[in-house]
């Protein structure tokens, strides 16, 4: 199968790329062809046999993720030559094989996410979901059966778009109203997977490399700090 990788590397984001693209490369769907698909302000990060740079500008918190979707949604045409389409953040690394198993079926409506570490086993109305009836996103309490972070996620390309153009135009209709979700494209997500049956992997795939580890874990959130604070970062 073709896999198309996603990532957003703008300002200092880039120094994460090579980590990231030498950490799929060896250890995530290595049965399958992948091409990476990198959204990028920087001159460090060229294109390569399976590397496509898309020339992104720095947009600033929290455009920069916030409008992950419209970026997407620019090389639509180019992703869906892809069976499957995975997003990561910059900071992810990939530290153990990661195969077929987060790959999504048509019993998960062909999408996947990871369980949020921190509200995992906890109850939905613990959950961080936009509570704000105005936003696009919104979710009452007592509804939801499970909290993804915004970090790794996929699909079958043509539903990975769809659910792309559905967010876009969401986000679009709430900075119209002068309204932004709770946590950006995360909110979305967790929005529209709510009445899906997405596959959820553990959070052993995402799991923040400042938590205690018990050494099974698949991939790590590298700590921002160790780059100078996660504002600086933003800044």
């Amino acid at each position: 199968m073709k896999i198309g990788i996603l990532s957003i590397c703008t300002g200092k984001y880039d120094v994460y790329f090579d980590t990231l693209y030498k950490s799929l490369k060896e250890n995530f769907l290595t049965e399958h062809d992948k091409t990476f698909y990198v959204f990028t302000d920087s001159t460090k990060i060229s294109d390569d046999n399976d590397v496509k740079v898309i020339g992104q500008r720095k947009l600033g918190w929290p455009y920069d993720t916030m409008l992950r979707f419209h970026m997407f949604n620019g090389i639509k045409e180019e992703l869906l030559k892809n069976d499957y389409v995975y997003f990561f953040n910059a900071n992810m690394k990939a530290i153990r094989p990661i195969g077929d198993e987060v790959i999504p079926s048509e019993e998960n409506d062909y999408l996947m996410g990871g369980h949020h570490p921190g509200f995992f086993g906890k109850s939905n109305n613990e959950f961080p979901y936009d509570r704000n009836e105005k936003c696009s996103c919104y979710i009452p309490y007592d509804e939801g059966k499970f909290y993804i972070q915004g970090c790794f996620n996929g699909g079958r390309s043509k539903d990975f778009l769809e659910m792309s153009e559905v967010l876009a135009k969401n986000i679009d209709n709430d900075l119209t109203n002068k309204t932004i979700p709770l946590w950006h494209d995360e909110s979305q997500i967790n929005w529209y997977y709510k009445d899906k049956n997405p596959l959820i992997v553990s959070s052993k795939y995402i799991h923040p490399e400042s938590y205690p580890h018990s050494g099974d874990e698949y991939m790590l959130q590298l700590d921002k700090n160790r780059l100078g604070g996660h504002q600086k970062l933003r800044e």
